[in-house]
């Protein structure tokens, strides 16, 4: 049984220029051609599709990924055993650092001292108040939240506009990156995702790289922050998440 590009990148939920990259680099080159010259993927290709996407998403760059599953002596059994603890070890890192997940950032916004009528200039069809006492149940007392606060007390009308074309200018980019079939490790997205970062730290509150991979999870697991990034073009939560990662492991 083989398989075309078109239903690889299905099958994935990658793109096909993501795959048509992969081949060229050597990272995955399909096992077959069809009469016409076309890529034919079989089984073993998509055993080895799904370890690199495994690897990818723990954010290890394509060089690396390489040369992990090229390394003679690791059978497919280890590797997914080294996946398993190094995803484990993600979630309890996620779980200890929860307190500064950015919805602390947000819920300062909707205490700033502003009519209905600006509110609603300034954040849109966005509900300032929705999830206020949430948030602050949740993670009022962490030092995040308290910088977030000490720093927003003063921002004007204006500021939150600035800070708001700021943002979205940065989603804007991303979009537009990602309609050139650029990768989420390239080095192009990772900059954006660095602009990003320093945004945040910028605008509220110290913002580490480790911090920062927190945030970029929680875009794709909160439906919320995902429908906000997805609304600039359906996928930028996962690709800002991803570019989060790879920027992250590059400036280490």
């Amino acid at each position: 049984m083989s398989y075309s590009v078109g239903q690889v990148a299905g099958f994935a939920k990658v793109t096909v220029r993501t795959l048509h990259h992969y081949d060229e680099i050597g990272l995955l080159s399909p096992s077959g051609r069809s009469g016409a010259g076309h890529r034919r993927y079989d089984d073993g290709d998509l055993d080895r599709l799904q370890q690199i996407l495994f690897y990818r998403e723990l954010g290890f760059p394509l060089d690396e990924v390489a040369a992990l599953l090229d390394d003679p002596d690791t059978d497919p059994q280890e590797h997914l055993r080294k996946q398993h603890s190094l995803l484990t070890d993600r979630i309890d890192r996620l779980k200890e650092m929860a307190a500064a997940v950015e919805r602390a950032m947000e819920a300062r916004r909707m205490s700033i001292d502003l009519t209905p009528e600006e509110k609603f200039e300034v954040f849109g069809d966005h509900d300032p108040d929705q999830y206020a006492d949430e948030v602050h149940e949740r993670w009022g007392g962490t030092d995040a939240y308290k910088e977030s606060a000490r720093r927003t007390a003063s921002y004007t009308k204006e500021d939150w506009k600035r800070l708001m074309e700021q943002h979205n200018d940065i989603c804007r980019r991303l979009a537009g990156l990602m309609e050139t079939g650029a990768a989420a490790d390239s080095e192009a997205a990772t900059d954006l995702a660095e602009e990003h970062r320093q945004w945040i730290d910028g605008s509220y509150y110290a913002c580490s790289y480790e911090m920062h991979t927190c945030l970029g999870e929680m875009y794709v697991a909160d439906e919320r922050f995902t429908a906000t990034y997805d609304a600039f073009r359906p996928g930028l939560a996962v690709f800002l998440r991803d570019a989060v990662l790879a920027n992250a492991v590059r400036r280490a």
